[in-house]
């Protein structure tokens, strides 16, 4: 795939200065650009990079429109400007519609004659693959899950039955959707189970990275909701919401029944305890633990800052004395009150 500049401009908008007809057959950063690349300035600590780049063209904001002479886009957010142009250019595979001789296909299962169906896969009673879907090899739909259209599903992913799942939604390797959350009740020194019946519902626009999990729902379902995005190795529990265009960065842990509002950000490893409520539009800051739930919108923060071992050993030894020493000022606040008094 290849454009001219103007023609990129004439798709996605954006205002055009200097020769439009150059042509385009990637993206790149600034660093590492060719005369056919086009690159991007998101952040001013990179605009330096604007004199020494290759790019045959650049993405700049209105503030940077002048900072080269290159050939140049000039938007309103250079960020989702690239996105748009690496989209452009780099189109998902044309996959031919079929079923792979290999693959075991269920009683009753419907599947769109648009759909592909790669090679040992296994499709369940009654299951419903919808139009344009792409299930590529050794993956596994369970029995009645439903698939919206467009689905792209990557080798090596299970949906445990029941499942529902929306429109355009990506779903890459080792995905596990609808595996029994973690129930279990103890009695007389054993650990007994509890049948996980509910389901996982999953919106629009989702995508889940590699090796994630999302537990269905011990008695109600699991939810994530349109627009979600979600990175590699992510636990999702049982009975968890995602609220709508929600991102959630690698390793991050949420417990059962959490419910994440909408726009929410979740940084890698941040973890999450069970049955707490994050409002819309929260920033939780990687490494962070969560353990109350958050009513007002804003970025939040838990982690104890790095430092040499050294320092880090002497900090930790008055951290393990702090209520001690929290006690000793409160006995001092008190006895300065009563000189105060005293002096009165």
């Amino acid at each position: 795939m290849s454009f001219l500049l103007s023609e990129i401009a004439s798709r996605l908008g954006g205002e055009i200065v200097g020769d439009g007809d150059i042509r385009i057959d990637q993206v790149a950063t600034l660093s590492s650009a060719g005369p056919n690349h086009v690159a991007f300035l998101a952040s001013g600590k990179y605009r330096h990079q604007l004199d020494e780049t290759s790019a045959g063209a650049v993405i700049l904001g209105k503030r940077d429109r002048e900072s080269t002479q290159k050939p140049r886009i000039v938007s309103d957010n250079p960020y989702v400007y690239f996105a748009r142009v690496s989209q452009l250019l780099n189109p998902a595979p044309v996959v031919e519609p079929g079923i792979h001789p290999n693959a075991v296909i269920g009683e009753g299962a419907k599947i769109h004659p648009s759909a592909s169906i790669g090679p040992f896969c296994t499709i369940g009673a009654h299951a419903v693959i919808g139009e344009g879907c792409v299930i590529q090899s050794s993956c596994n739909i369970g029995e009645r899950v439903v698939l919206g259209s467009r689905a792209r599903i990557y080798p090596g992913v299970s949906i445990y039955a029941d499942c529902i799942i929306g429109n355009d939604c990506i779903f890459h390797s080792g995905v596990v959707i609808g595996s029994d959350g973690f129930g279990i009740a103890m009695d007389q020194g054993q650990w007994v189970k509890i049948p996980q019946i509910g389901r996982v519902v999953i919106g629009n626009d989702v995508e889940i990275g590699a090796n994630t999990t999302v537990d269905r729902g011990a008695l109600d379902d699991t939810v994530i909701m349109d627009g979600a995005k979600i990175d590699n190795q992510v636990q999702i529990a049982h009975n968890v919401v995602i609220g709508k265009h929600t991102a959630i960065a690698g390793c991050t842990g949420i417990a059962g029944s959490a419910k994440i509002g909408n726009y929410c950000k979740i940084g890698g490893s941040g973890m999450i305890l069970g049955h707490l409520s994050i409002a819309d539009h929260v920033d939780i800051s990687a490494g962070t633990m969560i353990t109350k739930s958050i009513e007002e919108s804003g970025a939040y923060t838990s982690i104890y800052p790095f430092a040499p071992h050294r320092e880090w050993l002497k900090n930790s030894v008055h951290l393990r004395h702090l209520n001690g020493l929290a006690g000793r000022v409160g006995q001092l606040e008190k006895h300065l009150e009563d000189l105060e008094r005293e002096k009165s």
